[in-house]
This record gives C-alpha cells, structure tokens and sequence, in this order.
C-alpha cells in the first residue's frame, strides 16, 4: 500500500500545480486506495494529490464520506456553468478554518479511473462544490486563497499558527 500522510498549510506542494499522471498502474491504484483510506479517517469528502503529498492530478470524493461512494479521479477536467453562489467550506490542508466561497452552480467532470478509462460525472449537490475544491488542489490553490480579504483577517492567527507548526517539524 502507498505510504501517505496528510499535508498541512503552507507545505510547497499545496502551492503548486500538480502533474499529469501518464499510465495508470498498481501504484496510482494503490495511491487511489490509500487516498480513499485517509479521507475516510480524516472525515473528509475529498483529498487530492498535494493533499498527501503527492503532486499528481488525482483526487479521491465521497459525497457521504463513505468508503461504498469513494470514486478515484485521475487527469480531471471540469466544465463549469451556472451562476455563482456561496457556501461554508473547510479544508483537511487548512484545519481550523472555515471560510464562504464563491462557487459555480453546475460543473461537469471528465475524467480518468482506475481502470485506465475515461469518464464523465455530472455533478450534484455537495459534489459540485467538492469537485471544483479538489480541482483547486491540484492547480495548486487553497481556500484561503478565495477568501475575501476581511474573512482572510479573521483566518490570520491560523494560519500563523499553522506556519510556526509547519516550521517545528
């Protein structure tokens, strides 16, 4: 199984734009599974790449966080549309911090599982939001960089504390 472990703000690969995966093989399956395994135990819906790590474009969603739901996304494009609307979202990269942002309303993903075939999934509900969340993972853009600026005021103490946490390690 891949080794992984969860990466926290303000570690490099979150703020980088991630690579394509090429072939998927027994170790992107074996990534996907561990992913699936840690956003369960973290009691996310969603983790990326960069999340664990990892500067590939995957990214693991479970609109119900269980493992039964848990779909592997790897080479994801999305097509949004609809109007913008904000909702209250955290992030397992950011803990602490909760912050309403903008999102659209419809987006559609293609993308590529772990049998090696291309899919397409219409988004509904929660995956809407959480599809467009991962995706800004893996272009290497965190929530608090869509916080407006007095939202990002209130997020300063967390953060700072999450960088001198960062730097102790």
């Amino acid at each position: 199984m891949a080794d992984i472990r969860m990466t926290r703000y303000p570690a490099e690969v979150l703020g980088q734009k991630a690579r394509a995966v090429g072939e998927v093989t027994d170790e992107i399956r074996e990534l996907g599974a561990a992913m699936i395994d840690m956003m369960i135990e973290q009691k996310g819906v969603g983790l990326a790449g960069p999340q664990v790590g990892v500067d590939l474009r995957i990214f693991v969603f479970s609109h119900d966080a269980t493992r039964e739901n848990a779909k592997v996304y790897i080479n994801p494009e999305i097509e949004i549309s609809g109007g913008l609307e904000a909702c209250h979202e955290g992030c397992l990269s950011l803990p602490g911090i909760e912050a309403k942002i903008k999102r659209y309303k419809k987006c559609t993903i293609t993308a590529t599982g772990l049998d090696g075939n291309r899919f397409i999934a219409e988004a509904e509900g929660i995956e809407i939001r959480g599809f467009q969340h991962e995706i800004d993972h893996l272009d290497g853009m965190l929530i608090k960089d869509r916080m407006g600026q007095a939202q990002r005021i209130g997020a300063r103490k967390i953060l700072r504390q999450l960088q001198e946490d960062h730097e102790n390690e």
